[in-house]
């Protein structure tokens, strides 16, 4: 077994004859264990010790994504409403809210591509950084006229005065010059070789290694960057240069280590996992704007208000997820919440699993963005325990600002909307709405 596939929240164990499916080896388990017990500045939030049936365990926390040890293992943490589903499909909606994310817009791998194999999410994008490479070489590697200083036999450009009297005062054959060369040589491909050398080094499949070996080749006369950050200051996509685009996006993912490479260092193993009220937020977000209805707008991350002002400095920012406007009217106030709930806790002590300080957050924005009227939303999965919107909440001494909680179709990508009608006007029918 070189690979495991759990939820997010989900516990892993020692392997042990016939304990439980989600049982890794025993190399992969002291690896994780020794993650838990890190102390320093990078230690790992998505990672906690634990019990399961009387057994040391270790469990997951709110990220989801692929986890590999370095060994080579695997562990794939899907999102949690993925149990309603079976692994393929909880994969691919993993893929569609990354798509939503920003730095991954550039994914190209399909619906159906995913549906066909189990290919690890790990190799899925390091495939896809592979292919805008080698979309990069079959378009034609772009060369640039580059400054180089060089001792020649010739006089070639600009003769500089200084080296030339400090190194050849006694060689009358040499010149020490500066001259425009043309060479591939530049900033661009210096970061796509850098990073496929890092995809090199990595334990990556034979397909993926033997790809990424013919585009080293490929890159083979140019130099690695030994400034990574200077040259991704110094990127030009140059006119005709547009398909570069993905392939450096990719590359800025790897080599500023927010990827499948990230933490190859001393400490982690490659990984790519991801916080899911982002990717939730990112999902409702991108939806949301294709299922209004004109002329309202959205805006997301609002930071236009503070819940208060002390010595004239404002105090803590009030940042809602969504914002629906129409003009320079605020008319609804969302927040995204990555908590499944229950309706049938319906009892004064469970409350559906809704949270009181999400309810005094959703009230301080009301005060300050609609001006104590208007309409609220708490937007959460929807699944079948919470199927369908609940009834109204009202602020008995708010006159006039009304909070929804209603459930967001990961599926479907649509956000249900109560029967009453009162938020009807600002959304278009199902059937008006573009996938």
């Amino acid at each position: 077994m070189n690979s495991l596939t759990v939820f997010e929240y989900g516990k892993v164990v020692e392997a042990n004859d016939g304990l439980c499916d989600h049982a890794v080896p025993s190399r992969v388990f002291a690896w994780l264990d020794s993650q838990c017990r890190r102390i320093d500045d990078d230690a790992p939030i998505w990672l906690k010790h634990s019990k399961f049936q009387g057994q040391r365990a270790v469990q997951f926390a709110n990220y989801v994504g692929v986890l590999r040890a370095p060994c080579g293992f695997q562990i794939e943490v899907l999102p949690k409403v993925g149990e309603e589903l079976d692994d393929k499909r909880a994969r691919q909606l993993l893929i569609d809210m990354l798509r939503c994310l920003n730095g991954f817009r550039h994914i190209k791998t399909d619906s159906a591509k995913l549906a066909s194999t189990r290919m690890p999410l790990f190799e899925v994008f390091i495939k896809e950084f592979l292919q805008a490479v080698e979309h990069v070489v079959k378009r034609g590697v772009r060369s640039d006229y580059v400054a180089r200083q060089d001792n020649l036999f010739a006089l070639r450009g600009k003769l500089l005065i200084a080296h030339q009297i400090r190194q050849n005062l006694h060689r009358a054959d040499r010149f020490f010059t500066e001259h425009d060369e043309f060479s591939p040589n530049r900033p661009e491909n210096r970061l796509l070789h850098t990073a496929l050398r890092q995809v090199l080094s990595a334990f990556v499949s034979q397909d993926n290694q033997r790809l990424a070996r013919e585009l080293c080749f490929v890159f083979s006369d140019i130099p690695e960057s030994v400034q990574i950050a200077q040259d991704f200051q110094r990127v030009r996509l140059d006119r005709g240069m547009d398909y570069y685009a993905d392939a450096l996006a990719w590359a800025r993912l790897i080599l500023e280590e927010q990827s499948p490479l990230t933490g190859s260092g001393t400490h982690l193993a490659p990984s790519l996992l991801f916080p899911m009220e982002a990717l939730f937020e990112a999902y409702v977000a991108k939806h949301l704007s294709k299922q209004l209805a004109p002329p309202f707008t959205l805006k997301t991350q609002a930071r236009s208000h503070y819940l208060v002002r002390h010595l004239m400095q404002d105090w803590f920012q009030l940042r809602p997820d969504v914002l629906i406007c129409n003009g320079n009217s605020n008319l609804l106030v969302l927040d995204t919440k990555w908590k499944l709930l229950d309706v049938s806790k319906d009892n004064g002590r469970d409350k559906y699993g809704l949270s009181q300080g999400d309810f005094y957050q959703l009230y301080a924005y009301g005060q300050h963005y609609l001006h104590g009227r208007g309409d609220l939303v708490l937007v959460y999965p929807k699944t079948d325990a919470f199927p369908g919107p609940r009834p109204v909440f009202d602020f008995p001494k708010s006159e006039g600002l009304r909070l929804w909680v209603l459930p967001f179709c990961l599926e479907t990508r649509r956000l249900l909307l109560p029967s009453s009608g009162q938020l009807d006007t600002m959304f278009l029918s199902q059937g008006s709405i573009g996938q």
